[in-house]
């Protein structure tokens, strides 16, 4: 229907405006961002930042309120898994020397708040 597809539309609006928000937060902490929805065959990473020999993955997560702020509910075992599958993939095309962080950003009414080793 219309509004399913309006719906649809505003959500994939919402989540790329807090891709943007996070992309932002890891350039400003002097980060490179690496790739962005890097996608194969596992699934989906958001955001891969790079500094010094730190590689971040980070899971974005988008809300318009508070209320479904907890972090580790947003992200179940089952897609820590597939996103941790999905980023060696990832470092294996791009091998370096250094090391692999897992981070969830949360992204409420614009702001941002990154759980840094999340998973």
């Amino acid at each position: 229907s219309m509004v399913k597809n309006q719906q649809k539309a505003a959500a994939q609006r919402l989540g790329h405006d807090g891709e943007e928000t996070v992309a932002h937060w890891y350039r400003k902490a002097g980060y490179t961002i690496a790739e962005r929805n890097w996608r194969c065959f596992e699934g989906e990473l958001d955001i891969i930042a790079q500094r010094g020999r730190t590689t971040v993955v980070c899971e974005v997560k988008t809300r318009r309120s508070s209320r479904s702020m907890d972090p580790l509910l947003a992200i179940t075992r089952a897609k820590q898994s597939k996103v941790r599958t999905a980023a060696y993939r990832w470092l294996d095309e791009h091998p370096s020397s250094g090391r692999v962080r897992f981070d969830i950003a949360l992204v409420v009414n614009g702001r941002v708040q990154i759980i840094e080793g999340a998973f």
